[in-house]
């Protein structure tokens, strides 16, 4: 039986939906006679026994249904970890397949055949991807190669399984009414074709390992253009283990956390300095040689840190810094992330909200490390917003660019990795220089953008007022119907109480911006916040006496 033809794809792919689905809604249907309890006492079950539906009907298909399915393992954000489980299998047990097509594509690129190319070719791969696999070989000149070539007649299944996961995608959003599933589908389908693509591929190991800095030891094989196509990538071999075997790390007196501080300084240079990075940084990509240097494989996956997101990112600072939740919205919409329309704002400003008020009140912060981060996964604010609106209301307003998929991948990827080998470090430590510079690069220096930020939030704040000073204009033309005789004296108080808010505000960031500047040695910066501290307390003072007259 033919596995590859469109018809028995189809079939199988559909099938499997098919009964997944299905499945859910009959327990959502039970759930009505039996109650909450029995449901979700069976949820989690049903999770794994779908989960293990999906990846052996992956397994039995391959082609770009691995990739999708290695894709839903790392959606820490979407997906129940019960239901991710099965699926890390796909990370690195795919199965290879046989040297005879290895062979026909590589005499079709190369013109020759590989007993002709190279003077020695492991029939056996090293390993197998969705859209290729690996052999070890070496060239006539005696040079240790790794040759990648692309699995036979992966163009035309790619075009299947596109066209099965497009139809797929609107069956699932006709049937749960999620809007913007269309756009997630052609941010996935620009991915797998970039993938496909081994020239762009040798050109973004060319163009990183030019830009690593060789004091974080970290090296990418060098590529062999002459025995290279599209479809055929052949580069140097290099001798390691995965960073993964923590048991050969230990063997070889290798310091872990040294090893997770480089690599996090390495993808912090990629990230920041360079703006293109390697996004795929799973522990079968990542070598470890004896003397400690770390070796980067697999460029299929790249991408740029996009001008909207250098932009975006601290535009969406700033505003959360100002509480300007006007301005949060337009980053997100810069950066991509805002679906157009006016619905769609005002579902960001809703999520902001929430957001605000879940970082703010529900999340407990017991020191500076990310591990330290508790917060209550059944009840906070984010999870009471998606049962208010729905979760299609929310994916109608809110679309994921193909950069920010490829930015979180790598960030949960790495950020898995530097846990395994160190759990003690805190990657904000490594991380917090280069996004420091980051955040500054075109700003200049910290004191310059603290004046700037804090020049941006007062004028915010002197403009702050200007709904109550709206709702006071409305009262005295009487365009304000609210049934109360002291209708001025109540908006009059509630202006006061407005101007205190943002005077208190006001003074605890110059304050602490005042003691930021003195601990950094930045002694008239220091007495000018300190000043300004000095002019919000004044001010607030006022406003307070001014409030308690209102009050009498």
């Amino acid at each position: 039986m033919n596995i590859y033809s469109r018809p028995r794809r189809l079939r199988k792919a559909y099938w499997t939906a098919t009964v997944v689905l299905g499945s859910y809604l009959w327990l959502s249907f039970l759930k009505r006679f039996f109650g909450q309890r029995w449901y979700e006492k069976r949820l989690l079950a049903l999770h794994i026994r779908n989960a293990e539906r999906v990846r052996d009907a992956i397994l039995e298909l391959k082609g770009l249904f691995i990739k999708l399915g290695q894709l839903l393992s790392i959606l820490t954000n979407f997906l129940p970890e019960a239901f991710q489980k099965p699926l890390e299998a796909l990370q690195d047990q795919i199965p290879a397949r046989p040297f005879s097509e290895v062979r026909a594509r590589i005499l079709r690129e190369l013109g020759k055949p590989p007993d002709e190319i190279f003077g020695h070719i492991e029939e056996t791969p090293i390993a197998a991807a969705s859209i290729g696999q690996a052999h070890r070989a070496r060239l006539r000149d005696g040079t240790e190669v790794v040759v990648k070539v692309q699995h036979a007649q992966i163009e035309a299944i790619a075009d299947v399984d596109l066209e099965i996961i497009r139809r797929l995608v609107r069956l699932h959003s006709w049937f749960f009414d999620v809007k913007g599933m269309d756009y997630l589908y052609s941010q996935v389908k620009k991915m797998i074709e970039e993938e496909l693509d081994f020239g762009r591929e040798a050109a973004s190991m060319q163009a990183i390992g030019k830009n690593l800095d060789a004091a974080n030891r970290i090296v990418v094989p060098v590529v062999h253009p002459e025995f290279s196509t599209t479809r055929v990538l052949t580069t140097t071999w290099h001798e390691g283990v995965k960073i993964s075997n923590l048991a050969q790390l230990d063997e070889w007196r290798i310091d872990r956390r040294d090893l997770a501080t480089r690599l996090l300084r390495a993808y912090c240079q990629m990230l920041f300095r360079d703006g293109f990075y390697h996004a795929d940084p799973h522990p079968g990509n990542i070598l470890v040689k004896p003397d400690g240097t770390l070796v980067l494989l697999d460029f299929g996956a790249v991408a740029a840190l996009s001008p909207a997101l250098r932009e975006g990112i601290p535009m969406l600072i700033e505003a959360a810094v100002r509480n300007d939740t006007p301005g949060m919205v337009e980053a997100f919409r810069r950066m991509g992330f805002l679906a157009e329309g006016r619905d769609a704002d005002k579902m960001a400003e809703k999520m902001i909200a929430a957001l605000r008020n879940f970082l703010q009140n529900e999340v407990e912060f017991e020191g500076l490390n990310l591990k330290e981060i508790k917060v209550n996964p059944l009840n906070n604010s984010l999870l009471g917003l998606v049962r208010e609106v729905g979760l299609s209301s929310i994916a109608g307003a809110v679309q994921l660019p193909k950069d920010y998929v490829l930015l979180n991948r790598m960030l949960t990827l790495l950020l898995g990795l530097c846990n395994a080998l160190d759990p003690t470090l805190n990657p904000l430590d490594v991380v917090r220089p280069y996004a420091q510079q980051f955040m500054l690069g075109e700003r200049g220096s910290l004191a310059s953008f603290v004046s700037k930020l804090l020049k941006n939030t007062v004028s915010t704040a002197l403009s702050l007022p200007e709904d109550l000073q709206n709702t006071l204009r409305k009262t005295q033309r009487g365009e304000l119907e609210i049934g109360t005789p002291d209708i001025r004296e109540g908006a009059r108080l509630l202006y006061h109480v407005g101007q205190q808010f943002v005077f208190a505000m006001l003074l605890i960031a110059a304050a602490g911006f005042g003691f930021l500047f003195k601990k950094e040695g930045l002694t008239d910066y220091a007495r000018g916040a300190f000043g300004l501290a000095a002019v919000f307390l004044w001010m607030f003072l006022r406003s307070l006496l001014a409030g308690g007259r209102a009050l009498k």
